[in-house]
């Protein structure tokens, strides 16, 4: 597919070289073919960033423009965005390696949150509250809090920047956006979709390169007024200390150690694809993953057969072929990570189901592939119970009473998301409400869609995306006084 692209930075309005001059491949994980070269921006660029937003918010007309028109605009976004699916969810495979119906199922989501945050421009004018004070009127608004930095990851690089891009500019504030420095295409593409929907210029701008040079400027810079990140959770503590310079307003989405419990009176079918699902899309490169697969003592066996029957027959390739279910991860490095953690359950002691190398199959080799893979006789004193894999593994853990299951679930340090299977409903809303995570699914793991808020408790995070509140992030809460018959006080 031939795609019109223009690879630069985008600030104040014009698309740009990095000052420097330095650039960076992208590459393809399923081949390591160089797909596109890009800007290698540095703080010099990302500075000039912040200063357009800056201008642009403190005098630009965007803050004060009329919530409708700001909705019509981002509504705007999301029809463009579905005029050129096809494009962006080829972008999308090509650069993350996962499959077109997987990319295609992402831009109608990304269409979704756009349309959703459209809607509710219009609705967050704040009330009227009662006060104590006689002939005077007292009011709540919401005003947008500024500056905006907005870090995004590499394993839905699109997705991610519309849970951040469409509350910021539905709420009037300006924002300078970083994708992961290995997965930028579309969300440059979808700048260029920003513009065209009429995105004033410095409203947003879009910065490609590192973490440790256009992250830490944005994070560390007095002119920014929040950063919202979605990534690993050292980078995560690291831009909480660089925010605290000016007490910039955050947003943190840190990963997840997701428990997915199965109770023996379940829906077996259901359960063993659900567990599936829940882990094996994308390679398993997914924040909320149900990994950690806790299931009843009595049912183990069975219900681990039954995965490792299915694995067996997961057909591994290239993202473009349609008969693919799962494709390569992101990049030799992380594939390097991945086969590091296994080989570390394999000195814990755990027992591999299935899978655990790379697959054989000589039309693979130039990939980062990795097969499916399943451990059984896990606890949760060892690593790989404990730490976020971010590729195709499951952990297997057993319990047999009910309060078991939500002790081992509740052992962790993160809080993102978690799974309950059981027939049972009063038992699955007993567990739910026990269940210490942002996010609860009772017969269904991994759905998402714009009204309902995302994040997570503990060390997954602060804050949260999508719903209402996703739009409170972006917004300053302001209270108004008037006195209309005001008199002296006459205490001095």
């Amino acid at each position: 597919m031939d795609v019109n692209l223009t690879l630069k930075n985008y600030i104040n309005g014009e698309w740009v070289e990095a000052k420097s001059g330095e650039t960076r491949d992208i590459i393809n994980p399923f081949n390591q073919e160089v797909i596109a070269t890009v800007p290698e921006a540095d703080e010099t660029d990302t500075k000039e960033a912040i200063a357009a937003a800056r201008e642009a918010f403190d005098n630009g007309e965007w803050p004060e423009t009329p919530a409708t028109e700001r909705g019509a605009i981002v509504r705007r976004i999301a029809e463009l965005i579905e005029r050129d699916k096809e494009e962006l969810a080829y972008l999308e495979s090509l650069d993350t390696g996962k499959t077109m119906d997987e990319s295609r199922g992402d831009m109608d989501d990304i269409a979704g949150v756009f349309r959703y945050y459209a809607e509710l421009a219009d609705k967050n004018g704040g009330e009227l509250i009662d006060s104590p004070v006689p002939n005077s009127v007292s009011k709540v608004v919401h005003e947008p809090v500024g500056v905006c930095g907005q870090i995004t990851p590499w394993n839905y690089p699109l997705l991610q920047a519309s849970w951040k891009l469409a509350p910021a500019l539905a709420t009037g504030n300006t924002l300078i956006m970083k994708p992961s420095e290995i997965t930028p295409l579309t969300t440059i593409k979808t700048f260029a979709l920003m513009e065209e929907a009429g995105v004033p210029k410095g409203v947003a701008n879009l910065v490609l390169g590192a973490g440790a040079t256009v992250g830490n400027e944005l994070s560390t810079s007095n002119d920014v007024d929040l950063i919202s990140f979605t990534g690993g959770i050292e980078t995560g503590k690291k831009i909480m200390q660089a925010a605290s310079g000016n007490v910039k307003k955050l947003a943190l989405e840190l990963g997840g150690k997701n428990p997915n419990v199965i109770f023996a009176d379940a829906d077996f079918d259901l359960a063993v694809d659900q567990a599936l699902n829940g882990v094996f899309f994308h390679a398993g490169q997914i924040c909320s993953a149900g990994t950690r697969l806790i299931v009843e003592e009595s049912i183990h066996d069975r219900f681990v057969e039954a995965l490792v029957e299915r694995v067996k027959k997961f057909r591994i390739g290239s993202g473009f072929d349609e008969e693919t279910q799962m494709g390569p991860l992101i990049s030799a490095e992380h594939l390097a990570k991945v086969e590091k953690y296994v080989e570390t359950g394999i000195k814990e002691g755990a027992t591999i189901a299935v899978g655990g190398g790379r697959p054989e199959d000589p039309e693979l080799q130039n990939g980062f592939f990795y097969l499916p893979t399943i451990f059984t006789g896990c606890t949760t004193d060892m690593d790989i119970v404990q730490e976020e894999a971010f590729g195709p593994i499951i952990t297997v853990e057993t319990f047999t009473t009910e309060q078991e299951a939500v002790k081992l679930a509740n052992d962790s340090i993160y809080g993102l998301a978690g799974g309950v299977f059981t027939q049972d409903t009063v038992k699955a809303e007993r567990c739910a409400a026990k269940m210490r995570m942002g996010t609860v699914w009772i017969n269904e793991f991994n759905l998402y869609f714009p009204h309902a808020p995302w994040g997570g408790y503990k060390q997954s995070g602060i804050g949260r995306e999508l719903g209402r509140l996703g739009i409170e992030e972006y917004t300053e809460t302001k209270h108004i006084f008037q006195n209309l018959k005001p008199e002296p006080l006459h205490w001095f």
